[in-house]
């Protein structure tokens, strides 16, 4: 029996009603009705087959565009891939009305976000900014989908070339365990199979093609008929139509395009594949079924087997690899396409045991589970999680637009949430056993080993190499005789809208509170959906590994311990009891604090208030725990020495802050200091720094003052104590600029970091506030001077940005980015080019214009999530804020001068004393770095002074 909370009345119309002088046919209409879980919206369909999906949602004053097109990787071809990634973004570039780099710009300086993103099976393109720039974003995105090819040149080309090339040694060969996706893709599909590869693309065929051969592509596949146009928030939806026509409606129809189906991958034998990456410390097997596309009917009970194998402490991979420290993480999941599905699971052992036993181990859980069966208690876990996930992702407009676009392009039915809940709440045990007996026991998959280094053995020697020649197998598209169909536009779409008045804005109303032994309480209520987050935190954090720094680690360590078993559960029946609910309570440790993250239902509050109560007042602190987090905790530490870019953010703040200063470990703590941690000293930390009195509670959801104070009233009770939070010492200084070099042998990309200690702590309208405006243009958006010369200009990197950071105390400014190794020297040059010159010449009156408009427009995407709710109301009560705090703000931006700017640029980049980082291929690299002048000393990878690969000296200087 269907449950009726999720079933909504759609008023099906499908008619034939012209609006404007356009034939745009209102399709169907959907509305809310009581407490249901449907997003309402109107659909219409465009004469030249655009389909708008409209959202009308006044609870901010924010409106979020998506542009959905139905092409991804999936419909490229055997050496033609990459092309619909390249897409993503080419169409950043500028089009016909629209100058290169304006996009951002533009919507930057609305007070919005934006971009762009591309999987195997559509391209996206969006955009949030306050509800008056509507119009200014359909004219942005009008003009890339009709009048974009014209201003493709080989010059943007070949410098976006060069960008996705850094994206793909960033997010993929420079990464821990990047490259098995590619691996396990390449085995697991057949030759030709356009899930074969990434959809990042293989990066010889971005060099083989050229310009052309994008712009054909182009055409054949972004015409408005492959498009979902949909607009949500603060809209009325007679107006949207009439814009969408003007924007949209003249732009010509493109070819017909059919939906693709491919018959599913089928292996004949077990594929094992293996490959090295120096990233790592633990070896990693990743074991790939395939399976079904997305909404099969068996993708839902796919879903829930992998939870049960692989999710959460209850699971059996849990319970086998990581309760018994055999390995640092173990998992299993079942993502699913368009054309095909995959079943994974996956582990990353501890030193000790080979993959081979742990592939043996491996069959022996999926024995195991055959024999057991599923429980009911399995089914209640992942339906709880799965409508918790939904419901959670229904928070912003961008969430429910996104969720309306996807169900229309891969449905035709922006209304599927309903059904899309249904299948996975009807989800049966006999489901699960089916799809288990028909997709994973006893078929053939793909083992993939990857392995730290050559020593290592994989779970058996590869017996399966990729064909990568030959004749194509499947499809191809026919791309002769297309010609780009650019209409004469009605109006002079080169005038940019001018966007109406400013919204309102409000500041969110809160209540305060303090407790008699000393909290301090902020909370607001927010209904538009039924969850309530609740953030305690309890000031201290790393701080307070000061009061013994051979023991750093610490107050990281007493956290996860929190996350473990109570007097009353074990971990593993703690972690059973929340996914019940689906709810979730976490404690992290970070340098300043320690946070009790909660979040749950509505209706599922009481238990999970009385579960964080048992968690945080009634820790069960068993060895067995200790034991196993401590281990996780150190090996992650040793892991994080193999990864470039912790290394650099590790070293870094070695440099940064100096020996005597706590925060030059991390919040983690190094080795040496984690392996002097006992039970005991995390028992008497938890005893001494876990106080009322220094703790502060934010409270975010739909839930009044007056009904969860009584559901916290445990905390009352909690008993005051004296704790004292240490001063920390003072931050290294830097007597001149000098380059510190880490090596990272072969190193397909360097992490650079530039920077220095300043004497700010943070403040909401002090000098910290105002360098945060004086930053802004230098590498604090998309289109600052840093990242425009080294990504959109140079093409050397995924992006380049830099920023100033405190908190209680003062902390660093900070350049960065991963740069690609042949280009390193240059770039370092560049860096402190940009920097020099800002301090030395200050902003421009365009820049500050930007800023002012970017910045001072932003209040509209500041309070509609949650978190970010949470965010603004934990920084009031921390600093004792006033509520017109913002206000304040707003007139510092409106007044601020470019004199101003330019004194705080002069004052605080200090170009001629900071610590230049790069951790990269030393071989390659230091001869160019000595011709940049600066002095060039040599670290390894936990920041100590080596020279000729022998450690001389552990402080920095």
């Amino acid at each position: 029996m269907k449950n009726k909370l999720f079933q909504t009345l759609p008023i099906l119309l499908f008619l034939a009603t012209t609006i404007s002088n356009a034939q745009t046919k209102l399709i169907e209409k959907v509305t809310k009705k009581g407490d249901e879980v449907v997003i309402p919206y109107e659909k219409y369909e465009l004469e030249n087959g655009l389909t708008l999906v409209i959202h009308e949602d006044h609870s901010d004053p924010l409106v979020h565009v998506d542009v959905t097109y139905h092409v991804g990787s999936a419909r490229e071809e055997l050496n033609k891939s990459g092309f619909a990634h390249f897409f993503e973004h080419m169409m950043f570039q500028g089009s016909d009305n629209v100058a290169d780099e304006e996009h951002f710009k533009i919507i930057s300086e609305s007070g919005g976000t934006l971009n762009g993103t591309t999987n195997r099976d559509r391209t996206n393109y969006f955009e949030t900014a306050p509800s008056n720039q509507l119009e200014t974003m359909l004219w942005l995105e009008s003009d890339r989908m009709g009048f974009f090819l014209d201003a493709v040149t080989q010059k943007k080309f070949e410098v976006q070339r060069a960008t996705v090339k850094n994206e793909k040694q960033q997010n993929y060969d420079n990464r821990p365990y990047g490259r098995y996706s590619e691996i396990s893709a390449s085995a697991l599909y057949p030759f030709g199979h356009p899930y074969s590869w990434l959809t990042i693309g293989i990066l010889e065929d971005l060099d083989r093609v050229d310009v052309n051969d994008l712009k054909k592509f182009f055409m054949r596949w972004y015409g408005p008929n492959n498009a979902t146009l949909t607009i949500g928030g603060d809209v009325n939806p007679k107006e949207v139509v009439k814009l969408v026509e003007k924007y949209f409606g003249e732009i010509p129809r493109g070819p017909e395009v059919e939906n693709m189906k491919l018959e599913p991958a089928v292996l004949e034998e077990d594929r094992y594949v293996s490959y090295v990456d120096n990233n790592i410390r633990f070896p990693a097997l990743i074991i790939t079924y395939p399976t079904v596309p997305r909404f099969h009917p068996d993708e839902a009970p796919l879903d829930c087997l992998s939870g049960i194998l692989g999710a959460g402490q209850g699971s059996y991979f849990y319970k086998k690899f990581v309760k018994t420290q055999q390995a640092i993480q173990a998992s299993s999941f079942s993502p699913a396409s368009e054309l095909a599905g995959e079943f994974s699971m996956f582990v990353l052992p501890y030193p000790g045991k080979s993959l081979s036993e742990f592939e043996t181990e491996i069959r022996a859980i999926l024995d195991e589970f055959e024999k057991e069966g599923v429980k009911d208690e399995d089914l209640e876990k992942f339906k709880a999680g799965y409508e918790s996930s939904t419901i959670n992702g229904l928070a912003t407009v961008s969430g429910k637009v996104s969720q309306l676009a996807s169900f229309e392009t891969f449905r035709g039915n922006p209304n599927y949430i309903k059904e899309d809940l249904e299948r996975y709440q009807n989800v049966t045990k006999e489901d699960v056993m089916r799809v288990f007996n028909k997709y994973i026991k006893g078929k053939h998959a793909v083992y993939c080993s990857v392995i730290a280094n050559e020593e290592q053995e994989p779970a058996k020697p590869d017996n399966f190499t990729p064909q990568k020649e030959g004749e194509n197998p499947f499809p191809t598209t026919d791309y002769s005789g297309l010609t780009y169909n650019k209409t004469k536009s009605a109006f002079d779409r080169s005038v940019r809208p001018v966007p109406g008045k400013s919204p309102l804005v409000s500041v969110p109303e809160f209540w305060e509170e303090t407790t008699a032994n000393g909290i301090k309480v902020i909370g607001t209520k927010s209904d538009e959906i039924p969850t309530v987050a609740i953030q305690l935190t309890i000031n201290g954090g790393h701080k307070l590994d000061a009061h013994d720094p051979s023991k750093s680690g610490l107050a990281a360590l007493t956290a996860s311990l929190l996350g473990e078993s109570t007097s009353k559960r074990s971990a593993e029946e703690m972690s059973v009891t929340l996914e019940k609910l689906g709810s979730s309570i976490n404690f992290y440790a970070g340098n300043s604090n320690t946070t009790v993250s909660v979040r749950t239902l509505k209706k599922n509050l009481k238990e999970t208030v009385a579960l964080m109560e048992e968690a945080l007042m009634s820790p069960g602190f068993v060895e067995e725990d200790f034991d196993k987090v401590k281990k996780q905790q150190l090996e992650g530490i040793k892991a994080s020495q193999k990864q470039p870019s912790s290394i650099a953010n590790n070293v870094y703040r070695r440099l940064i802050y100096g020996d005597e200063h706590i925060y030059s470990v991390p919040a983690s703590g190094i080795e040496e200091s984690v392996e002097n941690i006992t039970l005991d000293d995390v028992k008497a930390f938890y005893a001494k720094y876990y106080a009322p009195n220094i703790s502060e509670l934010v409270i975010v959801g739909d839930v009044t003052k007056d009904e969860i104070m009584p559901a916290m009233s445990f905390l009352k009770d909690w008993e005051k104590k004296e704790v004292e939070i240490p001063e920390t010492t003072e931050a290294s200084s830097v007597d001149k600029t000098k380059i510190f070099l880490v090596d990272k042998v072969k190193a397909p990309q360097s992490e650079i970091r530039i920077g220095y200690m300043t004497d700010m702590p943070y403040d909401a309208t002090g000098e910290y506030f105002k360098t945060y405006l004086m930053n802004y243009p230098l590498g604090g958006a998309f289109n600052s001077r840093i990242n425009l010369n080294l990504r959109e200009d140079k093409g050397w990197t995924y992006g380049a940005r830099s920023y100033f950071q405190a908190e209680d105390e003062p902390g660093p400014f900070t350049a960065l980015a991963g740069i690609k190794a042949v280009a390193t020297d240059s770039a370092v040059y560049e860096f402190m080019k940009e920097i020099t010159d800002y301090g030395k010449n200050g902003i421009t009156e365009d820049e500050l214009n930007f800023m002012k408009k970017s910045i001072g427009q932003r209040d509209a995407r500041s309070y509609e999530a949650p978190y970010q709710k949470a965010s603004f109301l934990r920084r009031i009560v921390h600093y004792d804020l006033d509520k017109d705090y913002v206000k304040e703000q707003n007139k510092i931006i409106d007044n601020i001068t470019k004199e101003e700017i330019d004194e705080l640029a002069k004052k605080h980049l200090p170009f001629e004393k900071m610590n230049i980082l790069v951790v990269g291929d030393k071989a390659s690299l230091k001869e160019k770095l000595a011709e940049l002048n600066y002095d060039i000393i040599e670290l390894n990878e936990k920041g100590e002074v080596v020279k000729d690969d022998t450690v001389i000296e552990k402080e920095n200087k």
